[in-house]
């Protein structure tokens, strides 16, 4: 994912759980799955784990950290970023309950 892509998407999942789950108990386990696959799969991405390419690479990025950073819009340093570029990715990472928070209460709005 990236950084441009996973609010948005969380939003969406958010508001589709929350529309689509009646049972509270399996909306809950859901966020669960959800978060820990987005922040997982994203973490991984920024460290640059191996095995990842098949992700970045259809998407023209030059590693999991650049496709997370730049998304292929922006021209960040990837390679070698300065620590406030690794504080600013925490504390975009530290946004993600709240993007899918956002979706749920936009799907309540919406109604089932």
């Amino acid at each position: 994912m990236s950084f441009l892509l996973d609010p948005p998407l969380l939003v969406a999942t958010g508001a589709t759980i929350e529309r689509k789950v009646a049972d509270e108990r399996t909306r809950k386990m859901l966020d669960r799955l959800v978060l820990g696959t987005f922040i997982g799969v994203s973490s991984a991405l920024y460290l640059d784990l191996p095995g990842l390419g098949f992700i970045w690479r259809p998407l023209r990025a030059r590693s999991g950290r650049d496709w997370m950073l730049n998304s292929g819009v922006f021209r960040f340093e990837y390679r070698d970023p300065p620590p406030t570029t690794h504080l600013v990715a925490a504390a975009i990472f530290a946004t993600y309950p709240l993007w899918l928070a956002l979706g749920h209460r936009l799907g309540r709005r919406l109604g089932r």
